[in-house]
C-alpha cells in the first residue's frame, strides 16, 4: 500500500521583488513577480500580506542622513509593491507596509555597497 504522508501546514510564502540603485519604481521583472504573489494570495485563505521594504548600505550621504533617506526610500519600495497588489486584485486592507531602510540586508556587506540582492522588498503571505 503506498503512503500518504501527512500534509503539512503550508509556510509562509515569500517573494522577493528587486529594485533599481536609489529607484522605488518597479521594473516588469518585479511587476511579474507582485503579479505571481497576487495570484497565490488568491487561491489560499490568507489573513494578511507583509510587504517589507529594503535597500543596501549605499547613500549619497553616509551616516544618519543617508540612513533615513535609505529608510525611507525602502518605505517607498514596500508602498509601491503594495499599490502594484492592490492593481492585481487584492483588498489593501490585508496588506502591511513595513521599511527597514538597509537594517536586515540578505547579503552581508560593508557599508556604502551597492548590493542589487539588499534593494528588495519581500512579499509574505501568511
Amino acid at each position: 500500500a503506498e503512503i500518504t504522508p501527512a500534509p503539512t501546514p503550508a509556510a509562509a510564502r515569500t517573494y522577493l521583488v528587486f529594485f533599481d540603485w536609489d529607484e522605488a519604481g518597479l521594473t516588469d521583472r518585479a511587476r511579474s513577480i507582485v503579479a505571481v504573489a497576487a495570484q497565490a494570495s488568491g487561491h489560499t485563505a490568507l489573513t494578511r500580506i507583509q510587504v517589507s521594504g529594503y535597500t543596501d548600505t549605499s547613500a549619497a550621504h553616509p551616516g544618519p542622513r543617508g540612513e533615513r533617506y535609505n529608510m525611507a526610500l525602502s518605505i517607498k519600495r514596500a508602498e509601491a509593491v503594495k499599490a502594484e497588489l492592490i492593481r492585481d486584485g487584492v483588498a489593501g486592507s490585508i496588506i502591511d507596509v513595513q521599511g527597514y531602510g538597509q537594517t536586515h540586508p540578505l547579503v552581508q556587506t560593508g557599508l556604502g555597497v551597492r548590493e542589487p540582492q539588499n534593494r528588495r522588498v519581500e512579499i509574505v503571505l501568511r
